[in-house]
């Protein structure tokens, strides 16, 4: 992924609450010698502390061969996405037709190496740790490696520790453009309110803002 200056994160800050608020992306691993890459959507909990995602797949997963041969995987996210038609992008003194559309997006990629967890109460423990992320409000049984529900379907799943070596992050959002673009971009897209321009719009705004102060 290509990051420039302008579309880099200004600070760990801004990509770590981003990411805090998006825990579904795309692992990508190597694949076996003559195979492609796999890319596996999931659901994951990020620990900042801990610089790990937690997740787990079905044990007939495709993917575990591979994981077991290589553990160097990246975890992919990407959202607050829309399409920027060329005239909004135009500069001052140039003719709308002139504009170029762009795409903007907000993304960030894990560099990770892959631990494949198979003993049952360490699965359960890493289940625990997902649940207290997506269900914090709880409601369901304890999760343990010998009472049901969960006991008896641990056998059932591989659980994965994704430990993180490198973080890229990137925020396309017109950094690069003037003053006078940007704000005319951003009113487009109010105009617009399309499917995710109000999530793109306000990640535009608060970039904007830091780099105000």
């Amino acid at each position: 992924m290509l990051i420039h200056s302008w579309d880099a994160p200004s600070d760990d800050t801004e990509w770590q609450t981003w990411l805090a608020e998006h825990d579904f992306g795309q692992l990508a691993g190597n694949g076996l010698p003559g195979d492609p890459p796999w890319v596996q959507p999931l659901h994951f909990a990020y620990d900042a502390g801990r610089r790990e995602a937690v997740t787990h797949l079905a044990r007939p997963n495709p993917l575990w061969p591979a994981l077991e041969a290589d553990p160097s995987v990246v975890l992919s996210v990407v959202d607050d996405y829309t399409f920027i038609p060329g005239p909004w992008q135009a500069a001052e003194d140039t003719p709308p037709e002139h504009g170029v559309p762009t795409s903007f997006y907000a993304a960030v990629q894990l560099r990770c190496t892959a631990r494949v967890v198979d003993a049952p109460e360490e699965k359960a423990e890493l289940l625990r740790r997902q649940m207290a992320h997506f269900q914090p409000e709880g409601g369901s049984a304890p999760v343990t490696a010998d009472d049901p529900p969960y006991g008896r379907m641990l056998s059932g799943i591989r659980a994965l520790r994704l430990e993180v070596s490198e973080v890229r992050a990137k925020f396309k959002y017109a950094g690069k453009k003037s003053r006078e673009v940007q704000e005319r971009i951003a009113q487009r897209l109010a105009d617009r309110d399309g499917p995710r321009d109000a999530a793109a719009r306000s990640r535009q705004l608060r970039r904007m803002a830091v780099k105000d102060c």
